[in-house]
């Protein structure tokens, strides 16, 4: 499986105004877990999906969905 990088997600957070920073306090994990998220590195339980789609204010569909499947 390739790795994709989730520029949805990225675009989402820097249109918030939140660092990767802010944005890994507000949903319990680490910096780090959103860099590899944003850059496709790692796969996210859906219950920190849902997390951050509630602080970005966004849905699964629009985060996490990839419409070219």
């Amino acid at each position: 499986m390739a790795n994709h990088k989730n520029l949805k997600l990225k675009s989402a957070r820097t249109l918030a105004g939140m660092t990767q920073i802010d944005l890994a306090k507000s949903v319990h994990v680490t910096r780090q877990t959103i860099v590899a998220v944003e850059s496709g590195n790692y796969n996210p339980s859906i219950n920190l999906c849902i997390d951050i789609c509630k602080v970005l204010g966004c849905t699964l569909n629009d985060l996490f969905w990839n419409e070219d499947n």
